[in-house]
């Protein structure tokens, strides 16, 4: 929804929804992907798939592609910010004008990952092992 269109990109934990609440706090328009524009699909083909669950989750995270063209086509803001990341950025990459990568230390992520309940992406032992894998 802007003129112009910025991604805030990061792996889990590096802080892209505090980053999109606060852009928000600030009065920017800011998208929060994971939120507002995930699903569970298959990252080829972006047909949804169902029965997704743990550590899998993390290779079908993909976001809506029209949506996100849709609302980076929409100019009534001067500048929208997506945060969030996708396994099929690829399918969208160019619509960015610019993108923001976070980065963390182990011991920071460590920290916030701690603080994450059972039911986010995070909060189980299993998944944390494969954030700090990534990391």
């Amino acid at each position: 929804m802007g003129r112009k269109n910025y991604l805030i990109e990061g792996g889990s934990g590096t802080g892209k929804t505090a980053v999109c609440n606060e852009l928000r706090r600030r009065g920017y328009h800011a998208i929060n992907g994971d939120r507002e524009l995930a699903y569970q699909g298959d990252p080829e083909t972006g047909e949804p798939v169902g029965g997704i669950t743990g550590v899998a989750v993390h290779g079908h995270h993909l976001w809506r592609v029209d949506q996100v063209r849709a609302l980076a086509a929409d100019q009534r803001d001067a500048v929208t910010f997506f945060c969030g990341g996708s396994r099929n950025l690829a399918k969208f990459i160019d619509l960015f004008d610019g993108v923001f990568v976070l980065e963390v230390d182990l011991e920071t992520l460590k920290q916030r990952l701690d603080q994450r309940p059972e039911d986010e992406w995070g909060g189980r032992q299993t998944e944390r092992e494969l954030i700090e894998h990534l990391h």
